[in-house]
């Protein structure tokens, strides 16, 4: 009796939150970067490929716009591209709230928790932080039909350290020392725990790392992956860490049990110096050893204040990352999947365009609030036509623009979103964020992706990448080219309109409560 009136209230709360269909033509609605139907979305989880089906779970409310009764929603894709909504995967239950965490495929049964018959498949394995009154603690849901429902292991939770602040698990397979690892963070005070296990149920902790880096936030959603160095014979391993409101990385070594950073421990190392990507991961088990990565494209300072209806809350674009090596160390670069390809259509091309003194600014024949735009200048490295800055604007109209350039007095790339459209919201939207970037022969490309609500940039074939959120009135949607105080070359411009990848306005089914097992503990 107390399951079905747990049941009976999820129906009456999820029926109200799906009252307002989806149209997935809302205003402010982006047309290919992910978004739920409907409600409040933020980390994405459990990031996973298995038997063709690259899986997206994250952290859900099945009750309303805003933070609270966090749950794992989810959708697949087979192309990192297109997603197909499910069900609410792993809902809350018996006051526990499901937070961030990972998946595996359980491929030989050493849980024993998998159908015998799928031998050589594999179940999936969600590790998660378990929120309850009592605290955080991890725990663990199996499903053996492709992750469409879950069941709670009946002996949850396989750790609980007593704690306030333990979470965020991420477990992955290690080779050489013949065990899984779980990585978790002790988010108050700036440290990761690891564990190790050989049955993926029973963990012993290995060793800690931290405090380092960036200090003065939470450290959250942290991620461990081998990489190999560009062009080189040696791998590296990557811990990231979410610690608001960026994602730092720290490049070392991982022995099975113990990391070690390369770099001074003072050293910070940021992901994407934009103002919105936080919480990133990357994906179990991708195919052709490629590290796929996403991450939440919001920021907490005003996540619950967007002005969006229906839902609120998106995921970026999923990027390859590489490893290279560089004077200063080992850093990582990132690219937009080549799969976005696909979404192009009407192409514009433009090249050797002056901008000088006489044409400081000039209006391409590309508009509109769903492009991909790559922009190659070049400025000259001595004289007095040396610029100030240069760039492209999108989204420009009467009074509004969103500026993305780089500025040669700071040597700096940037993304100024301080007149990009509705900022009133929050009095820290209106913001021109910028990074450090080297440039080598005076060139410096701009990979721009615009997309209704969003901007993302990847600066110098991904070196350094930006993210951020806009609200700009659609009907305003020109791109100019501009330069400041001398004379620059833009020497090629390629641009495509981006389709959007929800052909239908999906209705989802109110089903979220049957779809998971609760066991009571």
């Amino acid at each position: 009796m107390r399951y079905a009136s747990i049941f009976a209230l999820a129906f009456i709360f999820i029926g109200l939150a799906f009252s307002q269909a989806p149209t997935y033509h809302e205003q402010y609605r982006p047309a290919y970067h992910f978004s739920p139907p409907q409600n409040w979305m933020n980390d994405p989880n459990g990031l996973l490929y298995l038997d063709g089906e690259y899986h997206l779970f994250y952290q859900y409310n099945p009750q309303g716009t805003g933070w609270g009764h966090m749950s794992w929603g989810h959708a697949v894709s087979t192309d990192l591209v297109h997603w197909q909504n499910l069900d609410v995967a792993i809902p809350e239950y018996n006051d526990i709230m499901i937070f961030s965490g990972s998946a595996i495929a359980d491929k030989d049964n050493v849980s024993g928790l998998c159908d015998p018959s799928l031998k050589g498949k594999g179940c999936i394995l969600a590790f998660y932080a378990a929120q309850s009154s009592k605290g955080q603690a991890q725990a663990v849901a199996f499903s053996n039909d492709h992750g469409r429902t879950f069941t709670e292991y009946a002996n949850n939770p396989i750790i609980d350290e007593g704690l306030t602040n333990f979470r965020d698990p991420k477990v992955f397979y290690h080779e050489a020392s013949k065990r899984w690892i779980m990585v978790t963070v002790l988010a108050d005070v700036q440290k990761v725990r690891f564990y190790g296990s050989k049955n993926l149920l029973q963990w012993t902790p290995l060793s800690e790392f931290g405090p380092a880096g960036k200090t003065d936030a939470a450290w959250e959603c942290p991620d461990l992956f081998p990489m190999d160095l560009e062009n080189q014979s040696e791998t590296k391993w990557v811990l990231l860490i979410s610690a608001g409101p960026h994602v730092q990385y720290f490049v070392g070594d991982f022995d099975g049990q113990t990391f070690t950073n390369s770099s001074p421990k003072d050293t910070v190392l940021i992901l994407d110096q934009g103002q919105d990507h936080y919480a990133a991961i990357t994906f179990n088990d991708a195919p052709d050893n490629r590290r796929l990565l996403i991450g939440w494209l919001d920021n907490w300072a005003y996540a619950g204040n967007l002005p969006t209806t229906v839902w609120r809350g998106q995921q970026s674009i999923v990027r390859e990352l590489r490893l290279q090596s560089y004077p200063e160390g080992p850093r990582l670069l990132q690219w937009p999947v080549h799969e976005l390809t696909q979404l192009r259509t009407n192409p514009v091309h433009y090249d050797n365009l002056q901008l000088n003194s006489s044409q400081s600014q000039v209006t391409l024949n590309i508009h509109g609030s769903q492009l991909e735009i790559l922009a190659a200048f070049k400025y000259p490295l001595s004289g007095g036509n040396i610029p100030k800055e240069f760039g492209v604007k999108v989204f420009v109209g009467q009074d509004q623009e969103t500026v993305i350039g780089y500025d040669l007095t700071t040597g700096e790339v940037f993304v100024d979103r301080t007149k990009s459209g509705l900022s009133s919201f929050s009095n820290s939207f209106a913001t021109r964020s910028s990074a450090n970037m080297t440039v080598n022969y005076g060139l410096v490309q701009l990979h721009i992706f615009v997309d209704t609500s969003s901007i993302d940039l990847f600066a110098n074939t991904g070196r350094v990448t930006m993210s951020h959120l806009i609200y700009p009135d659609p009907s305003q949607d020109q791109v100019v080219v501009y330069a400041v105080g001398g004379e620059v070359l833009l020497t090629s411009i390629d641009a495509w309109s981006l389709n959007g990848i929800w052909p239908a306005a999906p209705t989802p089914k109110p089903t979220a409560s049957k779809n998971f097992i609760p066991i009571k503990m």
